[in-house]
């Protein structure tokens, strides 16, 4: 199978229902890249408005890997409202649902507004050298983005990090597709509680959202810091946050995750 950027994917999903080929350089382990998956069930639900208006808040469940071949992504119209659409979307690997996808659409208003209360104080992307994704055992989709790891949180380091920050862009030219662009990046950070061992330990994502503080087609930057932080930990699951901002300091998006793992 030809390997295929997420561009080349995003432009086969042209209708509400499409196949797309995920291929092998996508693949995190035996399951694709969430953040992929995720984007491709964005991709799906835009083409599902009549008119185009502003993703939200973007709701994603990991129900089963997405395997490297064939997939089926089909979104459904929810509620067409005059000013917010809801739509949902699922990815199936033949009859096996891989990822559900909910999204809310809406189109500004005028009103009063508060302004992003966020501290941005990132370290230097000069300062560390860019991760090298040909270094085992990284896994395989990193190679598809330029990636300075600045901040904590790595795994099998032992350290107990609450907190990691990275930069993050695209090698490939995301511009034609604003919230795919700014979705395939917010999902690079790992669980940051793999820091907390010093081997290997199977970890996934169980859920994830991620809320748009600015409409994904004002957002110029290409280069995204990611400052994510441990929340809580037990029982096999923990819980992430994080923060999504430009080069430029401008905090664009939000993102909530729950993920297991496994000892």
């Amino acid at each position: 199978m030809n390997e295929k950027s997420l561009p080349q994917m995003m432009a086969s999903l042209n209708s509400p229902k499409s196949i797309v080929a995920v291929t092998p350089g996508w693949m995190q382990g035996r399951a694709a890249y969430g953040g992929l998956g995720a984007a491709l069930a964005a991709r799906a639900m835009n083409q599902a408005l009549p008119a185009p208006k502003s993703m939200r808040s973007l709701m994603i469940s990991f129900v089963g890997p997405i395997p490297a071949e064939e997939v089926l992504v089909s979104a459904e119209m929810l509620r067409e409202g005059k000013n917010v659409s809801q739509v949902t979307a699922r990815v199936l690997s033949g009859d096996n649902v891989c990822l559900q996808a909910a999204a809310a659409f809406g189109s500004a208003r005028e009103t009063k507004s508060a302004s992003a209360d966020a501290n941005f104080d990132p370290k230097p992307r000069e300062s560390v050298p860019a991760l090298d994704p040909e270094r085992a055992p990284l896994p395989t989709f990193l190679r598809n983005f330029d990636i300075h790891w600045t901040g904590g949180g790595i795994p099998t380091t032992n350290t107990g990090d609450r907190h990691l920050g990275k930069w993050v862009r695209h090698k490939a030219d995301m511009d034609a597709y604003p919230a795919e662009k700014l979705i395939g990046l917010a999902d690079i950070p790992p669980p940051i509680m793999m820091a907390h061992y010093d081997r290997p330990i199977m970890a996934s994502s169980l859920s994830w959202s991620l809320e748009f503080v600015v409409p994904p087609e004002d957002v110029s930057s290409d280069w995204f810091y990611l400052d994510y932080t441990l929340e809580a930990a037990a029982g096999g699951y923990c819980q992430q946050s994080g923060k999504m901002f430009t080069e430029g300091g401008e905090l664009v998006a939000l993102s909530r995750q729950c993920m297991t793992y496994f000892e």
